[in-house]
């Protein structure tokens, strides 16, 4: 039987729309962090280089993995295991879409910022794609992978990367761990069907992964209050993320509970989703309003 004629719904889910919208968004919050001045057209273009780099890179990456997500539950409805989009047109779509990205930066918004976003596609796609494979730690190399974004932004304000643009990096590299801790454990048994040897799959009763997840909760707080602490907001903001944070490691030690873990990963999934814009949305306000 022949499969239908994709459409732009199906080319559109083959960017992962919703991840890639993170990717932009802490883009932005880099880049408003920094508190560039005025400049419309640039930041026009930022946005039009961070989507497309964003874009193609989750269309390379279902590229890559399509063998593995026909395997498992969740994914077997994506564009290309479900032989909506082809192959070839993913990965002619994907190249396309992050060389123009990386020209529209390099040409017209700002060289570091062009290389960073380069970082992002080769240690997502040649590193952290592959290393879900084979390593154990592919976790915690996806979570530097996906905390570059944020540094573009602050390049292309800045020219060059400041503390506390690497301290937005720390924010995104640490939330990545427990947010992706929930994730996994929910649906550990896909994973382990296709043999990922990641954390979730390996502590089968789910103690080391609850516990690893509030290890890295703790530590995104410690680096969350780091602006106050170094002169570089307000202590308005300090306590909008100590607030936010201590909410956060209390979601994150629930799921310590054995008995409670299934539900108290959904619970930190969810947390981790609203934590991260009220945090990065209280600095960049606080940048902004304390300038």
């Amino acid at each position: 039987m022949t499969a239908p004629a994709a459409g732009f719904r199906d080319y559109l889910e083959l960017t992962k729309p919703r991840l890639s919208l993170l990717s932009v968004l802490t883009t932005v919050v880099g880049y408003y962090a920094a508190r560039p001045a005025s400049a419309p057209l640039k930041f026009i273009l930022l946005l039009a280089g961070t989507s497309l780099a964003a874009g193609g890179v989750a269309a390379l990456n279902q590229w890559l993995e399509h063998e593995t997500d026909a395997r498992m539950a969740r994914t077997a409805g994506r564009p290309i295991p479900s032989g909506k989009v082809p192959t070839g047109s993913a990965f002619v779509l994907g190249w396309l879409m992050c060389g123009v990205a990386f020209f529209i930066l390099f040409l017209k918004v700002d060289r570091l910022a062009a290389v960073f976003m380069l970082l992002t596609a080769v240690s997502y796609l040649a590193w952290y794609t592959p290393a879900k494979r084979w390593s154990a730690w592919s976790t915690e190399i996806g979570a530097v992978a996906g905390a570059f974004p944020p540094l573009i932004g602050w390049s292309a304000a800045e020219g060059r990367v400041s503390a506390l643009g690497w301290i937005l990096f720390g924010i995104l590299c640490f939330w990545q761990i427990p947010h992706f801790m929930a994730v996994a454990w929910t649906y550990r048994r896909d994973y382990s069907a296709v043999e990922f040897p990641m954390l979730p799959v390996r502590d089968e009763s789910g103690s080391k992964v609850a516990a690893w997840s509030l290890v890295n909760s703790a530590a995104l707080v410690a680096v969350s209050l780091l602006p106050p602490l170094l002169g570089l907001s307000s202590w308005a903001y300090g306590g909008a993320a100590a607030a936010f944070g201590a909410w956060f490691l209390w979601r994150a030690a629930c799921f310590l509970r054995a008995a409670t873990r299934d539900t108290a990963a959904r619970q930190l999934f969810l947390a981790s989703i609203a934590y991260l814009p009220l945090v990065l949305g209280a600095l960049v306000a606080d940048r902004l309003i304390f300038r």
